[in-house]
């Protein structure tokens, strides 16, 4: 691009352009139109906005997760307490999620360890192999055979048929 330029082919425009002055007496009606909607419509709701704001400023509440208290488990509960046997079952249904999760995060451990290790994986990973298979153990041992409409009940039930064999068999 050539250095020196010809400033009468390319007019420049003028930097600073001129204010037009008004020339009528008549206000702008734009401009009460703006303003009464600022005071109607803006402010009052800028005003409890910032008003709930500085209110949730002072009490800043943190949720990670819902804690639930401990409820008596279901052998726990009184004949016809139908509001024990309902919380029981609540509670068995939360640790049931609860060790379905602990089940997943375990066998992810297992699958991340295998990813990185290898060919090697077999003598690197055996804490993680023994743990997952203690884990999903005890997981078969409390909810297998359940199915998915296992509940409270039937797992109390299996447990003591389980322990009654344990008995049978120790004798």
């Amino acid at each position: 691009m050539p250095e020196d330029h010809d400033w009468e082919a390319y007019k420049v425009p003028p930097t600073r352009t001129p204010v037009s002055e008004r020339t009528t007496s008549v206000p702008n009606p734009v401009n009460y139109f703006q303003t009464a909607f600022s005071y109607v419509f803006d402010a009052p709701v800028t005003f409890v906005r910032e008003l709930i704001e500085r209110l949730q400023g002072k009490n800043k509440f943190y949720y990670y997760h819902q804690k639930f208290r401990r409820v008596p488990d279901l052998s726990e509960c009184l004949e016809g307490d139908y509001l024990c046997y309902y919380e029981a079952e609540a509670q068995w249904r939360r640790d049931r999620m609860v060790d379905q999760e602990i089940v997943e995060i375990v066998r992810e451990r297992m699958a991340a360890c295998k990813q990185r290790e290898g060919p090697n994986q077999f003598q690197n990973c055996a804490k993680e192999m023994e743990l997952l298979a203690q884990v999903t153990k005890a997981y078969q041992d409390r909810y297998g055979d359940l199915g998915y409409h296992g509940n409270a009940r039937t797992c109390l039930m299996k447990q003591k048929h389980r322990m009654m064999e344990e008995r049978k068999a120790a004798q």
